[in-house]
């Protein structure tokens, strides 16, 4: 039987390409898509039109973002929409343990348990 993961990650334009590609190395299954790619926002979209993006194409955005993305999506629920989640990574962990991170989460979660939430990653 084949394992189909509905989560997908949208990285924006400062994600560091390098975690996409470890990540596809361990799950060439994973959808993951950066801003900028073809059927994304482009780059220099803004926060709001990327949330608004996130939600009518059901991708968990991962950001470096932990400053103005909790306000950003505060004003998106206040709107009556939804984003599928957002994972604020921290610029102070190692690229092995956002790998790590986003690998966990995507093989041990399913699709809707981040909905409407900022998680800030590292978990520990």
């Amino acid at each position: 039987m084949n394992f189909i993961n509905e989560i997908r990650y949208l990285f924006d334009e400062n994600v560091d390409p390098i975690i996409r590609t470890e990540l596809l190395r361990r799950e060439p299954n994973m959808v993951i898509w950066k801003i900028g790619d073809p059927g994304t926002p482009p780059r220099g979209s803004s926060d709001s039109d990327i949330l608004i993006w996130c939600e009518e194409n059901s991708f968990i955005l991962v950001t470096y973002d932990r400053k103005s993305m909790p306000r950003h999506l505060k004003e998106h629920l206040m709107n009556r929409r939804h984003v599928p989640g957002i994972f604020a990574l921290s610029p102070n962990v190692s690229i092995g343990a956002t790998v790590d991170d986003l690998s966990l989460i995507w093989s041990s979660s399913q699709a809707n348990e981040y909905q409407d939430l900022i998680i800030f990653l590292p978990f520990s």
